[in-house]
């Protein structure tokens, strides 16, 4: 009989685990077809699919296959990667209002892209630069906030958006310095944009193995987000631990940011919409994170193309339309 309920305890974990994921990944799938086909010009779906199946006219493969279908891949790699990196700093941080636009890791990023792109560098560099900028925000917020080892919600907050006003200051004086006639296009990219996102892998591919990497420390998460002291407490390697999240956190950010740009509160909402409805198990968490918020770009991102089509809106337009409501909301209620 023991046996017997232990197998359906852990088949029951099993669906709890999987079942909230398919439904997550199939409306991913859901948000990639609508994606696909619609636009200022639609396709209708026996079209979609021929394309997708190697058939269709050669001006739809075009469409779809070299213009639609990398952005697309791109919005959603972006997407998962900013909602995963924002989980995280929530359970380092303790704190629901954390996410790297709020805390600043999106204009360290942002400067170091920048920066790079300014001096001529080629992409690896850009890449590296934006690594750099996100992870030197990462540690000025954990070490300022930190304080004389409290940290508070209200501490953690004027922190992060100081350090992020700092970018942003400096943002600013790059883009004074900047030739006139790249000062267009570096503005538009910093409001988040996809238009030129035609390299969806790299990103596919981080986002793929930061999940597999930390879904197995799924446990000792957990214990992480109740407190330093408790985890060490139960045995978890604290040190090593908080460390792999700085690094995590800001290689996805500066992942997103050289691929779309300076995209904001997909960090700060998708988390905390999941935890609503699914809990706080770190283990589902993260890649529902990565599911959830590739879903909602990809979303936001056709709306950006759709709304004025043929012309297009900045992406982070619509993400700022959905999460400044979203963090005041939180922000009442951590009063």
């Amino acid at each position: 009989m023991a046996a017997a309920d232990l197998s359906a305890r852990t088949v029951s974990a099993a669906r709890g685990l999987w079942l909230p994921l398919a439904v997550l990944a199939l409306a991913g799938l859901v948000a990639l077809g609508m994606s696909l086909s619609v636009g200022s010009a639609s396709v209708a779906p026996e079209a979609l699919w021929a394309v997708l199946r190697g058939e269709g006219d050669a001006l739809s493969r075009t469409l779809i296959l070299e213009l639609r279908l990398p952005r697309s891949l791109s919005a959603f790699a972006v997407g998962g990667l900013l909602a995963v990196a924002g989980a995280l700093m929530q359970v380092l941080l303790r704190n629901p209002l954390a996410d790297p636009y709020v805390l600043g890791l999106s204009g360290g990023a942002a400067v170091g892209a920048l920066a790079a792109m300014l001096a001529g560098l080629g992409g690896a560099v850009i890449s590296g630069s934006a690594f750099a900028g996100a992870f030197l925000s990462t540690l000025l917020v954990f070490g300022l906030a930190h304080g004389t080892g409290s940290w508070t919600p209200a501490r953690l907050l004027l922190t992060g958006v100081v350090i992020a006003a700092g970018w942003g200051a400096v943002i600013t004086l790059m883009l004074a310095l900047s030739p006139a006639d790249r000062l267009p296009g570096m503005l538009y990219w910093l409001m988040g944009d996809l238009a030129y996102a035609r390299a969806p892998w790299p990103p596919l591919a981080l986002l793929a193995a930061v999940c597999l990497l930390l879904i197995p420390a799924g446990r000792s998460l957990n214990v992480l987000a109740r407190g330093p002291l408790q985890a060490a407490a139960l045995g978890v390697n604290v040190r090593p631990l908080e460390w792999g999240i700085y690094l995590a956190a800001s290689a996805l950010t500066a992942m997103a940011v050289t691929t779309a740009g300076s995209i904001g509160f997909v960090g700060l909402v998708v988390p905390h919409m999941l935890r609503l409805v699914l809990g706080n198990d770190q283990r589902l968490i993260l890649p529902a994170c990565a599911l959830a918020g590739g879903t909602l770009l990809v979303v936001a991102d056709t709306f950006a193309r759709t709304m004025i089509a043929p012309e297009q809106l900045p992406v982070g337009v619509i993400t700022a339309l959905l999460g400044v409501p979203t963090f005041l909301y939180l922000l009442y209620r951590s009063r």
